[in-house]
C-alpha cells in the first residue's frame, strides 16, 4: 500500500509537538492517547493496527504482534473528511523533540524503541522485530522486541531532551541502551558487557550498553524517560526522608 503523502509543521522548541496538515481523503495514524487537538473536517476511528493487514487472520496477527510489545492493540486513525485543508497535533507525554523520517530516503525501513513511534502516514505498516542476538533480548534494557516501520511515507518519532542524528559508514557506535531511539536498515544491533567488572560495578554507566555496527542513520536522545523518571523518583524519595528527619 502507497503510504499518504502527509505535510507537516513542528511547533516548539523544548517540548515539541507536530502538526499534521491533512489534505481531503488523507489519512495518519497515530498511538492512542497522543492527540493533542484537531480542526474541523477531521474525523478519528479507532482499528485494530495500521489498516495494513487484510482479512481476520491478518488483524488478529497484528493484535499479537502489539501485545507482545506491550502496546495498546489498537491505533487511531484521523482522516480528513472535508473539503479544504486540516490539520490535526501530535506530542509524546514527556518533554523533547519530535523526528520527522522519511521512509522512502533511508530504504523504507525504520526500527524504534516501541514508545518512540508517534504517527505516521497511513500506508505505513507498523510491525516488529526481533533482535537477532540472545543478549540483546534478555538482557538489553529496551527489550527483546523493537518496533520496525516499513513504508514509503513519513513517520514521526519522539526523541527524550534533544535528538543528535549519527551517520555510520562501516562504524561501530556504542551507547545506553536507553539513548536509542531508531536505526535504519543496515545497522546491526546489539547488547554488550559496559567494561570491566570495576567499571560495570562503580563506572556509574550501567553493565550493559547497546552497540550498533554497520552503514546507515542511527537517531539518540540525550533524555530518556527512564533516566529522568529515575532522577525524579530518587529526589522525591529523598525529599520525603528529610521531611521525616525533619519531623523527630
Amino acid at each position: 500500500m502507497a503510504s499518504h503523502q502527509l505535510d507537516y509543521e513542528i511547533l516548539g522548541s523544548h517540548a515539541q509537538s507536530v502538526e499534521i496538515i491533512l489534505d481531503p481523503g488523507e489519512t495518519v495514524v497515530a498511538e492512542a492517547g497522543a492527540m493533542n487537538y484537531m480542526t474541523e473536517g477531521v474525523r478519528f476511528e479507532t482499528r485494530m493496527g495500521d489498516g495494513s493487514e487484510d482479512g481476520v487472520l491478518g488483524k488478529l496477527w497484528g493484535m499479537g504482534k502489539r501485545m507482545l510489545t506491550g502496546e495498546s492493540l489498537f491505533m487511531t486513525h484521523f482522516s480528513n473528511q472535508g473539503k479544504r485543508q486540516a490539520r490535526v497535533a501530535f506530542a509524546a507525554p514527556y518533554p523533547g523533540t519530535v523526528v520527522p523520517v522519511d521512509l522512502a530516503q533511508i530504504g523504507g525501513t525504520l526500527v524504534c524503541q516501541k514508545d518512540s513511534f508517534l504517527c505516521a502516514a497511513r500506508g505505513t505498516e507498523i510491525g516488529i522485530t526481533f533482535s537477532k542476538r540472545i543478549g540483546a533480548g534478555f538482557f538489553g534494557g529496551e527489550g527483546f522486541i523493537l518496533q520496525r516501520l516499513s513504508g514509503n511515507g513519513l513517520a514521526f518519532l519522539h526523541a527524550g531532551g534533544a535528538v543528535i542524528r549519527k551517520e555510520l559508514h562501516d562504524e561501530t557506535l556504542r551507547l545506553d541502551t536507553g539513548c536509542l531511539v531508531g536505526f535504519s536498515e543496515g545497522i546491526d544491533y546489539d547488547i554488550q558487557l559496559a567494561g570491566g567488572l570495576k567499571s560495570m560495578l562503580f563506572g556509574g554507566e550501567g553493565i550493559l550498553l547497546a552497540t550498533l555496527k554497520g552503514t546507515g542513520t542511527v537517531w539518540l536522545q540525550s533524555l530518556p524517560f527512564s533516566r529522568l523518571a529515575e532522577r525524579v523518583y530518587e529526589a522525591t524519595v529523598k525529599a520525603r526522608e528529610d521531611v521525616r528527619g525533619g519531623g523527630d
